[in-house]
């Protein structure tokens, strides 16, 4: 059997190839050019890949080798067609296909503002003293954040992600590394904390000063956050401090909340690539649901602030959300939804959101506390919630597609 007529997909390791790679300015054209030279000599492609950077274009196509005697005619067709384009040309004999990739395999997202070369350069190095190889680099988006992607193989996820985390502390930039495969992109269930994540504010500190009371408050919370008081204990002392606050103080604290930049976004890509998307809060359902209102959330819970009379009472009503509570929701929203815990992401920034972290397939920490940092999947700590995005392999040209989508 020649070896114009093996299988692509079960070329032997001693079969002759050829690489051919083309490379100059890009223009419509090239590509069929390329393959329609390649025709005449009766090759099989066994591998394709093009790069345009800047308008200038490599296109590499691994063949099988011509019939007896027509290697040389090609070789020769090949860069006369190559000069015709205004292009260069250079073909290599060698054997076989590409040798397969290591075992274990990850994606590598970079995120900086800016990316530098110090940093790309010492995560790249980073990665082969892991013993991993850079299979491919592709960047997904240019801003709000430069992000760049990194597929790598020979190395297990979890010992690239440790020794990643740390270089990304010390370079000044974000680092998520998460498992290679379909259920990347399979996480159809997004679900994240609200104050200081979907929002930019701590809705309880916004009742507060309407009461007058935010000094005290700040108390508690300091007084919680030294291990004093837990999540329950601090969130009924807070909220006391509330009581006979007007009811109406609500739609100016509805009023004043500010979204995370670009958590609209966020949202809207999600929504039109058919992600379902929730939020889960230690704070009250008096924001969250007019949140889930406003944004098309599809999934919302979080405390109730009791009303009486048209006056806060100072207490809460009905299940607390807390640490374990957000998992708890998490796991109920995913049953809800149809989606398999290992295809969900979580969102949060503090440590009352680490259960919720730890349960989800991907876990981001977002402008998160150290403590969150370490123990998430991934961590992002630029102040655009979208970025998100590109933890899932989503493009900024993805997301500006998605605009012009309808939702259903």
């Amino acid at each position: 059997m020649s070896a114009s007529q093996i299988s692509p997909s079960d070329v032997p390791a001693d079969v002759p190839t050829l690489l051919v790679k083309i490379f100059g300015k890009d223009r419509p054209g090239i590509t069929a050019g390329l393959f329609d030279t390649l025709a005449a000599y009766s090759v099989d492609v066994v591998d394709i890949e093009q790069v345009v950077t800047r308008g200038r274009m490599v296109l590499c196509a691994l063949v099988t080798e011509p019939p007896p005697n027509l290697e040389g005619d090609l070789r020769a067709t090949v860069h006369s067609w190559a000069e015709s384009m205004k292009m260069q040309a250079e073909i290599i004999s060698g054997l076989g296909d590409n040798r397969p990739r290591g075992l274990g395999r990850s994606l590598v997202t970079v995120l900086g503002h800016p990316l530098t070369a110090e940093a790309t350069a010492a995560i790249a190095a980073r990665i082969t003293k892991t013993g991993g190889n850079i299979d491919r680099i592709f960047r997904l988006a240019k801003y709000p954040v430069t992000a760049v992607e990194f597929a790598v193989s020979g190395v297990e996820t979890e010992p690239l992600r440790t020794a990643l985390v740390t270089d990304a502390a010390r370079l000044g930039i974000d680092v998520a590394v998460v498992a290679a495969g379909l259920y990347r992109r399979a996480q159809r269930l997004v679900v994240m904390d609200v104050d200081s994540t979907l929002i930019q504010d701590e809705v309880i500190e916004l009742f507060a000063a309407h009461a007058g009371c935010e000094d005290k408050v700040a108390e508690v919370t300091a007084a919680a956050m030294r291990g004093e008081l837990d999540f329950e204990q601090s969130l009924h002392a807070r909220v006391a401090l509330l009581e006979g606050l007007d009811a109406s103080v609500v739609d100016k604290v509805r009023s004043e909340v500010r979204l995370t930049p670009g958590a609209r976004t966020l949202i809207r890509t999600l929504k039109r690539l058919g992600y379902q998307v929730g939020v889960v809060s230690g704070g009250f359902t008096q924001v969250t649901d007019d949140l889930k209102e406003r944004l098309g959330l599809d999934f919302a819970h979080a405390n109730t602030l009791e009303i009486v009379d048209g006056m806060l009472t100072g207490k809460v009503t009905g299940e607390i959300v807390d640490r374990a509570g957000k998992a708890r929701l998490l796991r109920r929203f995913a049953a809800e939804a149809g989606v398999p815990l290992s295809q969900t992401v979580a969102i949060g920034d503090g440590a009352n959101d680490l259960d919720m972290l730890n349960a989800a397939g991907l876990g981001v920490a977002f402008n998160a506390k150290p403590v969150v940092r370490e123990a998430a999947h991934a961590a992002v700590n630029f102040p655009f919630l979208d970025t998100v995005l590109y933890l899932l392999g989503v493009t900024r040209e993805e997301v500006e597609a998605a605009d012009t989508l309808e939702i259903v």
